[in-house]
C-alpha cells in the first residue's frame, strides 16, 4: 500500500541535475499542434493532373474489361472489374485534382467518366468479337452475348464513381 503521506524527496547533492519538466512533455506539445494544424492544401494538385490519372484509370478498366469478357471469356467479374474503374476514376479526380475541383464538378466528371470507361470496354468487346468473325451490330452483340450484364455494369461504374467523389 502507498503512503498518503510521503515524505519529502531529500535534498539534491551537490553536481546533481533535474529537469525543468519532464520529457514526456514535449510530446504534448507536438500532439497539441497536430490537433489544431489544419491540412494545407496539396501545391501539386491540378485538374490536368486528375485527367491525367483518370485516362489511365479509364483505359485500364476498359482493357481490362475487354481482357475478361473477350479474350478469357468470363463474365462473372466484369461488374466489380467496371465497380473498380468507378471508384478509381474517383479517387483519381480526388487525389489528382483535389480541391481544384468543386464537389458537384468533380462528381458529375467521375461519374460520365466512368460511364465513358465501361462504354469504352464495351465497345472494345464488340470489337473483339468482329475479329473472331462475329457480324452483329454492337448493340446487338452485347444484348445478346452478354444481356442484363451490360447495363449492371455501367449502373455499377456510375453509382461507385458517384459514392467516392463525393
Amino acid at each position: 500500500m502507498t503512503d498518503p503521506n510521503p515524505l519529502p524527496a531529500p535534498p539534491p547533492t551537490p553536481g546533481e541535475r533535474r529537469l525543468s519538466h519532464p520529457p514526456s512533455d514535449r510530446f504534448r506539445a507536438a500532439e497539441a499542434t497536430r490537433a489544431t494544424a489544419v491540412p494545407a492544401p496539396d501545391p501539386a494538385a491540378s485538374v490536368a493532373r486528375g485527367l491525367a490519372i483518370v485516362v489511365t484509370v479509364a483505359i485500364l478498366g476498359a482493357v481490362t474489361i475487354v481482357l475478361l469478357g473477350g479474350v478469357l471469356t468470363l463474365t462473372a467479374g466484369l461488374v466489380i472489374v467496371a465497380g473498380l474503374t468507378g471508384w478509381g476514376i474517383a479517387a483519381g479526380l480526388r487525389f489528382g485534382a483535389g480541391r481544384q475541383l468543386r464537389p458537384r464538378r468533380r462528381v458529375v466528371a467521375a461519374v460520365v467518366l466512368a460511364i465513358g470507361a465501361v462504354a469504352l470496354g464495351q465497345l472494345g468487346l464488340w470489337q473483339y468479337a468482329r475479329i473472331e468473325g462475329g457480324v452483329l451490330p454492337p448493340l446487338e452483340y452485347l444484348a445478346e452475348v452478354f444481356g442484363l450484364l451490360v447495363p449492371g455494369q455501367f449502373a455499377a461504374a456510375a453509382v461507385v464513381a458517384w459514392l467516392a467523389a463525393r
